[in-house]
């Protein structure tokens, strides 16, 4: 039988290996060989933290039945960097290339590395307006109208919300705006429409969020229900072939417009679900486009986590 230390050596050069070349799962199942750490205690470092994740998903995560989908899963991937003495990104690294290779083909959209980027900076700029998960409301409805203007751009958008408060206190909403790859966040206006104001704006340019609180002009009390309306200008992008909202939990009615410039119809639209970034898409169903309305829609009953949205064919 070999020594130990001779099986410590094959397990790191298995390391390595996986690590270069992945695919994720073999690198987390050889990080873990490599530590010696069985999944209980993984479990355990990790909720030092603050991390919860169950040893039955670190073992469909290890064994490539399932992937780290969810917020908090992508921050445990990156608690097990630290725990499992891993270089910086090298998991987050695998999950993303493996989501890029297997876009391959497809019209050309945010990466799996930009959107866990963003999801990080999203945080950040949230907790700087003191902003909890949630704020308190609960959407009943969102109605989005989306504008794509004579450059095949995304010109802005318009949003109309229903809430129910479920505590008391609560006078505010924060929207996000994430702009398509290339823009300007700084160059983009934020109108308050109909019953709010509009307070303090963060942006972040390199992964092109917005995000913006809404100022009701009363306190809700938990139990009440009110309508709000704003909108976004933005047009600081190039061509844009989608439009995707993202869901962090299930929730009420959900219904999407997105018209076209006249002199830029596209060829095809459709819709499409995901259960996340790392989600391979589905749903897909064919969505006519109207010439003389010029625009295509959506209605999603009850929402559920995960995104859904329109993408199109230029040609």
């Amino acid at each position: 039988m070999p020594h130990a230390p001779q099986q410590a050596d094959v397990a790191t050069a298995e390391l390595d290996t996986a690590l270069r070349g992945g695919p994720f799962h073999v690198a987390l199942r050889a990080a873990i060989a490599a530590r010696g750490l069985p999944l209980q205690r993984v479990q355990h470092h990790l909720t030092r933290y603050g991390v919860k994740v169950g040893v039955t998903s670190l073992s469909y995560w290890q064994q490539g039945a399932r992937r780290p989908q969810r917020p908090e899963s992508l921050r445990a991937v990156r608690a097990l960097e630290e725990i499992l003495r891993l270089p910086d990104e090298s998991l987050i690294r695998l999950l993303a290339d493996a989501d890029e290779h297997s876009a391959a083909g497809r019209p050309a959209v945010r990466s799996y590395r930009s959107l866990v980027q963003a999801s990080d900076v999203l945080r950040g700029l949230l907790a700087e307006l003191d902003c909890p998960p949630g704020g308190g409301l609960h959407v009943l409805g969102h109605h989005e109208r989306v504008l794509i203007g004579a450059r095949r751009e995304l010109a802005g958008r318009e949003s109309q919300h229903i809430v129910r408060a479920h505590r008391d206190g609560v006078d505010r909403f924060v929207a996000v705006h994430h702009g398509d790859p290339g823009c300007a966040p700084e160059r983009m206006t934020v109108h308050a429409l109909e019953n709010c104001r509009t307070g303090r704006i963060r942006r972040h340019h390199a992964t092109g969020v917005l995000v913006a609180e809404l100022l009701f002009d009363t306190r809700l009390r938990a139990g009440d229900t009110f309508l709000f309306q704003h909108g976004v200008e933005d047009g600081t992008a190039g061509t844009t072939r989608e439009y995707v909202r993202e869901f962090a939990s299930a929730g009420g009615q959900y219904a999407l417009q997105v018209r076209f410039d006249a002199g830029t119809l596209p060829v095809r639209c459709h819709r499409f679900t995901q259960a996340s970034a790392a989600a391979p898409r589905s749903g897909r169903r064919e969505l006519p486009v109207s010439e003389r309305h010029r625009s295509v829609h959506l209605v999603e009953p009850r929402v559920r986590s995960g995104t859904v949205g329109v993408g199109w064919d230029w040609e």
